[in-house]
């Protein structure tokens, strides 16, 4: 269990992705050789979500029809719904990368290194590198897409769908009882906050650079609360 610092054996890690722009698997995960079919399945994925959210950012969400984007992208609506079961998952397929992200840090971690530690450090070296998922990333595109998500409260909505998967992997990759499950509900909620506390600051015209220390101390006492727990933070 993650939150007493001892190290589980490699569990399952079969959730699917949570986060912006993918920059692609965590360190130390190598995935699997991918063949033709699936990755002509991959880029159809890739090109209808890319033509949805260039619509979606230029009209708001709420005024493009899924119609008129399977005319976009030339297929037809009964097709654009075999990849994409809801509207809101034309935005979120850009989440898919990460929404077993968690888990795969913890499963490929180091003997010597704790799930926690793991998550700590993936998510700073996240931070170094203005990784999107952090929050830390004042690219344009990167503040177009993510003002896209967070005004339309039925992307919002289905965001939680996406990180209560991550929260199933890194339970299933901590051990999958119940302790397990409450550690990988605090570390998920953690790492969203933290995520959302760096794009509101950004969101509001400071810049990444200019964020990244506090980001940085706010993500260090994050992690040593959920180390330690609740207890002695008193009511200040």
């Amino acid at each position: 269990m993650v939150m007493n610092g001892e190290k589980p054996g490699n569990g399952g890690t079969d959730g699917s992705g949570a986060g912006a722009p993918s920059r692609g698997p965590a360190r130390g995960h190598e995935p699997a050789p991918v063949g033709l079919r699936e990755r002509k399945k991959r880029l159809t994925y890739q090109a209808v979500s890319d033509a949805a959210v260039a619509m979606f950012l230029e009209r708001g969400f709420d005024k493009v029809s899924v119609a008129e984007v399977a005319a976009a992208a030339d297929i037809s609506k009964p097709t654009l719904f075999r990849y994409f079961p809801a509207k809101e998952d034309l935005v979120l397929h850009r989440f898919a990368d990460h929404e077993d992200e968690a888990a795969r840090v913890v499963t490929a971690s180091s003997p010597d290194e704790t799930p926690l530690d793991a998550l700590r450090r993936h998510f700073l070296d996240g931070l170094d590198r203005r990784d999107p998922v952090t929050g830390l990333c004042d690219a344009p595109q990167v503040l177009a897409f993510l003002r896209l998500l967070y005004g339309t409260p039925s992307l919002v909505a289905r965001l939680h769908a996406y990180q209560s998967r991550s929260e199933a992997a890194l339970a299933r990759a901590l051990g999958g009882g119940v302790p397990d499950k409450l550690a990988a509900g605090q570390i998920i909620a953690v790492l969203r906050i933290l995520a959302l506390e760096n794009w509101r600051r950004i969101d509001a015209g400071e810049s990444a650079d200019r964020v990244y220390a506090s980001a940085v101390q706010a993500a260090e006492e994050a992690f040593v609360q959920l180390r330690t727990g609740l207890e002695g933070r008193g009511r200040g």
